[in-house]
């Protein structure tokens, strides 16, 4: 039987909402890939990290509350984690920091379970959310078009800090040339720590509002790490244009792949990412630098 209209509009929003919470995530990381040099394969473990704490909070306080503090709790993490090992292994060199924060992964991972044990944790979405919206006859969920919207919006602020702030100009001129950004007089390693914070905090939004989809368990920082830096390399290092597109690149390849080629689905993101690897390793949309 041929697809219909409500088929496709029902699998796109799907591909969307998988996009944008991919977005959520990536973009902190390949901007601190772009910028600082550093691979930080800890940022999933931040991820499940603020989900852990949106759980928390919106069971005392809220949704809205957990939404707005578990990135600002994620980020002040990133602030002691870059104070306490980030900034002192940025010289190390790119195989000391993959031992590093791969074993940071599992130091995050047994906090989480010390604290908030191996029990699956959940978030109900708040009321406005928890219904239906109908999209060309398909009623679909409005707490997934909400991730779309906050994806979008999220995309939309940043496009517009890098390209019109004096800030965005200064994290621009760093991710192209960091050296010659500090003979401009540029402060690079404040800019590292602000980026590096804004990174972590955009984790943690990613990881509270993928809560109320998923069950909040230690090891969803692990399962997400995989597709995170197939985004990366997709889109291409250090690109906001590269995070999104690389975003939704997979979002659409997985989820049309898994409904359309279900015999194989699994292989067919890492067919693409082998072929970006081969025609153009750099990414499809690099930064500069």
């Amino acid at each position: 039987m041929t697809p219909d209209l409500s088929f496709w509009t029902m699998q796109t929003l799907n591909a969307l909402q998988l996009s944008m919470l991919l977005f959520l995530l990536s973009v902190g990381l390949t901007v601190i890939f772009g910028l600082m040099h550093f691979v930080n394969l800890a940022h999933g473990a931040l991820y499940a990290l603020g989900a852990y704490f949106a759980a928390t909070l919106a069971s005392h306080a809220g949704f809205w509350v957990a939404l707005l503090l578990a990135p600002l709790g994620v980020a002040v993490v990133g602030m002691a984690l870059y104070g306490g090992l980030i900034q002192r292994m940025r010289k190390s060199g790119p195989m000391a920091q993959v031992l590093v924060t791969f074993g940071l992964i599992f130091v995050l991972l047994d906090l989480t379970r010390i604290f908030w044990g191996d029990l699956a944790l959940a978030i109900t979405p708040p009321a406005i959310l928890a219904g239906r919206v109908d999209i060309l006859g398909v009623g679909y969920p409005a707490y997934r078009l909400f991730i779309i919207a906050l994806g979008l919006g999220i995309f939309a602020a940043l496009a517009l800090i890098l390209s019109r702030t004096q800030i965005g100009a200064m994290i621009r001129a760093g991710v192209d040339n960091d050296d010659m950004a500090a003979c401009m007089g540029i402060n690079v390693e404040r800019l590292f720590f602000i980026v590096f914070c804004v990174g972590c905090g955009l984790a943690g939004l990613a990881g509270a509002v993928a809560a109320p989809l998923l069950s909040v368990t230690p090891g969803m920082g692990l399962e997400i790490l995989i597709p995170t830096l197939i985004v990366i390399v997709i889109g291409g290092l250090g690109s906001l244009k590269g995070a999104i597109a690389g975003s939704l690149i997979y979002g659409f390849v997985q989820t049309f792949g898994a409904v359309l080629l279900p015999g194989v689905a699994s292989i067919l993101i890492y067919a693409l990412l082998a072929a970006v690897l081969l025609l153009k390793p750099v990414g499809l949309f690099p930064a500069k630098g």
